[in-house]
Order: structure tokens, then sequence, then C-alpha cells
């Protein structure tokens, strides 16, 4: 019988998003890749230092034990295959169980999302996230300057996301944008008892929603709404995640207040929100990446 990810949670995730590759991409962005793949085998035995999704990666990792294999994380990366090796190499100095990489030098990844029937793509490349999200793969850009996730939640995986255009669509959105916020009060409440359609990343509410249930009494799942709605708003977005039958555990309705400070406070593993000014917002204080949709 064959190899299969099928049924697992699947994240495939950046070389830069995972480590603390700055220093070296700085010799690549100069234009020589040839001096950046001799620094990454000079620092062959060096592991590089965990990146802004790190904590991510490894919690969910976490979910794995003898009685089963249910998270796979997947390196995807505009990586040469030498600098894979020391990508490989630190993995296995944090005891991360990373087997599997594809490392295209330069070149694309994202379509490599598909055969590894990825649930989430973690990248610091926006082009390579959005052609994941197009094809229906959620995706973030991750910020390498975001602050690490805090230490004080280990036996918990938690995760923080923006509502329209990350969890539900961008309809709401676009009203808002043409119209100003009166007219988004008014459409929302007029519309509170009709769920709006989803966005990129209700597949992976999803699959957090079955790995909670079918996980391991040592991890569990933590999971908040953080938007920038308020009442009445705030009914819609209730009511559309109990149409889809899954709960979140916090629900922060902030009527345009900053979501930094507020997300310090709930100590995400990591933030999706799909607007530069509330991920720059956010990254001051804990791990953050855009959602370039809607």
């Amino acid at each position: 019988m064959g190899v299969s990810l099928r049924g697992k949670l699947v994240v495939a995730i950046s070389s830069r998003a995972l480590f603390d590759f700055e220093e070296e991409n700085h010799v690549f962005e100069q234009g020589d890749d040839r001096a950046y793949m001799r620094l990454q085998l000079e620092r062959l035995e060096q592991p590089a230092k965990p990146g802004v999704a790190f904590s991510l990666v490894r919690k969910l990792l976490d979910f794995n034990d003898a009685s089963g294999q249910r998270v796979e994380v997947a390196i995807l990366s505009r990586n040469d295959p030498v600098s894979g090796m020391r990508v490989f190499r630190s993995a296995q100095h944090y005891g991360l169980p990373i087997l599997r990489g594809t490392f295209t030098r330069g070149q694309p990844p994202w379509r490599y999302l598909r055969p590894l029937n990825a649930n989430l793509f973690l990248s610091t490349h926006l082009s390579d996230v959005r052609d994941a999200l197009q094809s229906g793969v959620p995706a973030a850009q991750v910020y390498p300057q975001s602050a690490h996730a805090s230490d004080a939640h280990p036996h918990e995986v938690r995760i923080a996301f923006d509502g329209d255009a990350v969890l539900f669509s961008d309809e709401a959105e676009r009203v808002y944008q043409a119209e100003g916020l009166d007219a988004f009060q008014r459409h929302e409440a007029s519309k509170a008892a009709q769920p709006l359609p989803e966005g990129p990343f209700k597949p992976l509410l999803q699959a957090l929603h079955r790995l909670q249930q079918e996980g391991t009494p040592r991890m569990r799942i933590r999971t908040a709404l953080v938007t920038a709605r308020s009442a009445p708003a705030h009914e819609r977005a209730i009511r559309t995640l109990m149409d889809w039958n899954i709960d979140v555990d916090e629900a922060m309705f902030l009527g345009g207040l900053p979501k930094g400070e507020f997300l310090r406070e709930f100590e995400p593993d990591f933030f999706f929100d799909d607007q530069t000014g509330h991920v720059d917002s956010a990254a001051q204080h804990v791990p953050a990446g855009r959602v370039a949709s809607g």
C-alpha cells in the first residue's frame, strides 16, 4: 500500500518562515546565489535559530504520538537543494520530525501544494502566497520581523483569525470599502441570519476542528476570532460559525481598535489577517502573517 498524506493536517512551510535565515537571505538578495549556497554549506553544522512560525509547527507536530500521525509538515522552499541540507539539519537539531521537502532554487514552489494535499502554506514570498490562495490553498505571507510566540502555553496551539476576507468572504468588506461604516453596519444587521460565504481560511479552521476532536489529551487547540467588527455586525459572524458547526474559544469585536495589544494578551502562536495595517500592529507582539486575499 502506498504512502498517503490524506486525512492528515498538512502544513507546507518555507525555510525562512520556519527558521531565521534573514542574515543569509541578505546575501541572496545581493544577487549571488552561489555565495548564498557557500554560506549555507559553511554553516551546515550550525543550527539556524527558530523563525516566526517555529512555535506553531513544533506544537502542531506534538499532536503526533504512538496512537496516530495526525500532522505532517513539509518544507516548500525557493532554497536550493544544497541549502536544503541545512534546513533538515536544523529541524533535526530541534527534534522536529520533518521528513519531506521540495527545494526549487528560486522558482515558485506553490505548484507542489496540490500533491501534498496542503491545508496551509506559510511563506515570506507574497507572490507565492497569492498563487497558493488562487489555487484554493489557505496561505499567508509570514512577516519575518514579527515577535515570536510566548512559551506560556506549551500544551496549546493558539491561533487567531481575522474574519472578513480570511475566515469569511470579503462580501461585507467590499460594502464597507465602497459605502462606509454606516452602510456596512446596516448591511450586516439586515443579513444577520444569513451566513457569510466562506473565506480562504475556512478549510483550515475546519481541519483544526477535526484535529482537536481526534487529537491527543496532552495537546489542544485554542482559537480566537479577532475582528474590527462591532455590534450589531457581530451577530452575523457568530451565526456563520454556528452554521458551520465550528466553535471558536474567544471572539473579539474591536470596532476598529488596533488588534496588536489584544493579541498580546491572547498570546497566539500565529495570527492571520488580510490587512497590512492589522498585521503590522499584531507583528509587534505576536507571530503574524498576511492573507493576501479580498
